[in-house]
């Protein structure tokens, strides 16, 4: 029998090497415990929810730096208007995260279509979420409850990671591993 040695998995064009991610993001911002019932969605408050906040941990930024082959640090986030956001910066790069809190179905539709029409909607990316698309300039919007994660890998040169891989599959698999992050409300 010849035993091949392991490779890393790379990104595949337009498509995140999903089942490398998820194996990534499973412990990503999860405690023992944790129960995984149902839950009501909450609606925003005065402050960050959890989950927003789990974007910006550092746990979250070595999950996404294993799947990129790259380390982050990250910025110290902000709370504007019920905006959650930070970057990651990696030597002379960067991505963008935000979280939008809003509290409804139709409040969370709507944002979630507004940046459809302000940012361009260019693909729908299904099983994402409950609903996600990539924009024109390789942003990845993504809707979960009664939260939208906006990540814009425009502060990304034209070939980023190791492998290199280009801004739109980045903001994908950061995607992919913040969700994984993300757990209860």
């Amino acid at each position: 029998m010849v035993t091949r040695p392991a490779r890393r998995i790379g990104l595949l064009p337009g498509m995140a090497a999903l089942g490398m991610v998820v194996t990534l993001a499973a412990g990503c911002g999860t405690t023992a415990g944790t129960s995984t019932a149902a839950t009501v969605p909450l609606p925003a408050g005065r402050y960050p929810s959890k989950v927003s906040k789990m974007v910006c941990v550092s746990e979250a930024a070595r999950q996404v730096g294993l799947a990129l082959g790259e380390k982050a640090t990250v910025t110290t986030p902000t709370w504007v208007d019920h905006l959650y956001s930070c970057r990651y910066d990696y030597p002379g790069a960067s991505v963008d995260l935000s979280v939008k809190e809003l509290s409804s179905v139709a409040e969370t539709t709507a944002y979630f279509n507004s940046l459809g029409t302000r940012l361009g909607m260019a693909r729908s990316l299904p099983n994402l979420g409950q609903g996600a698309f990539q924009t024109t300039d390789g942003s990845v919007v993504v809707r979960k409850d009664y939260k939208v994660l906006l990540v814009d890998p425009t502060g990304l040169p034209p070939q980023f990671g190791n492998p290199p891989t280009t801004p739109g599959d980045v903001a994908v698999t950061v995607a992919i591993v913040i969700l994984g992050c993300w757990s209860g409300d």
